[in-house]
């Protein structure tokens, strides 16, 4: 977790603090307030010390409970500060996959230049509807999150037309890994393989493929997008992360940098794909 959204929970805690003492009715001690709010005492500690992310459910209810309902806006705006940076998958889903696709729409119908890492699927710019399908299923089941797969199919094909507007640049480096990877049946790994070949020469996307043979500089480690040098977007398994300050999204051009040097590029690139290809033909 980030220094910086360790020390925004943090600096929320002590503001949750700060209400339960200065409750109007007197001093509530936080067992009080457990009692009251049906939480467990536990729960109490770890949002005042920043142990854990408070839900705009808890914020409201910590209002209410410590009689300052006005101050509920206040706390939702700084968890919205904090949720800038982080965003939990859980939250982020709360209404399905089709809003998160929705959102990131926007950033990419504001940029002009893209560069990717992807280590273990096919990046999502390039999928076919068929393999995006198979990716949101896995995805719901994990987090639980509501099945809007179509729609969310339907959004990422939409926002994938940059892939053909004039004057966009989307440099994309992708570990092998990510060719084998048996996260839809065959069949559909078969024409995700045929689609990821096709867009090889075309204008606007410069893919390259990190062989497992290949010398690497740093570890391929998890995935992640950079936007036109202003915001890098990586993906964990609990939450979303977006960074937005240079120094860190410096780091993140470093690391998709020396990835990218250990890529093959055109008919080199083609070849690794027909291997993995022919790889699913055989399966």
């Amino acid at each position: 977790m980030s220094t910086d959204f360790q020390q925004a929970r943090a600096a929320l805690g002590v503001r949750l603090r700060e209400l339960r003492e200065s409750s109007p009715g007197g001093r509530l001690t936080g067992a009080r307030l457990a009692r009251a709010l049906g939480w467990p005492h536990s729960k109490i500690s770890k949002l005042e010390n920043g142990r854990q992310t408070a839900t705009v459910e808890d914020l409201r209810a910590w209002a209410e409970g410590t009689g300052h309902p006005e101050t509920a806006e206040e706390l939702l705006a700084r968890l919205a500060g904090l949720e800038s940076h982080i965003r939990s998958w859980r939250r982020r889903l709360a209404s399905g996959h089709r809003a998160v696709q929705d959102t990131i729409s926007t950033e990419f119908a504001r940029s002009t230049t893209f560069r990717a890492w992807e280590n273990s699927m096919i990046v999502g710019a390039l999928q076919t509807a068929d393999y995006a399908r198979n990716i949101f299923s896995r995805y719901s089941a994990l987090q639980q999150s509501p099945r809007d797969t179509e729609d969310a199919v339907r959004a990422r094909l939409r926002w994938q037309e940059s892939l053909y507007r004039p004057g966009t640049k989307y440099r994309i480096v992708m570990w092998e890994a990510a060719l084998h990877a048996q996260v839809c049946p065959p069949s559909v790994l078969a024409a995700q393989l045929d689609r990821l070949a096709g867009v090889i020469g075309l204008d606007t996307v410069e893919l390259g493929i990190v062989p497992f043979s290949a010398p690497l500089r740093i570890p391929p480690a998890n995935g992640f997008w950079i936007f036109d040098d202003r915001l890098a977007i990586v993906e964990d398994w609990h939450a979303e992360l977006w960074i937005d300050d240079a120094a860190s999204i410096a780091v993140y051009s470093k690391v998709w940098a020396a990835l990218s040097e250990s890529a093959v590029y055109g008919a080199d690139a083609h070849a690794v794909i027909s291997r993995a290809r022919r790889a699913v033909d055989g399966r």
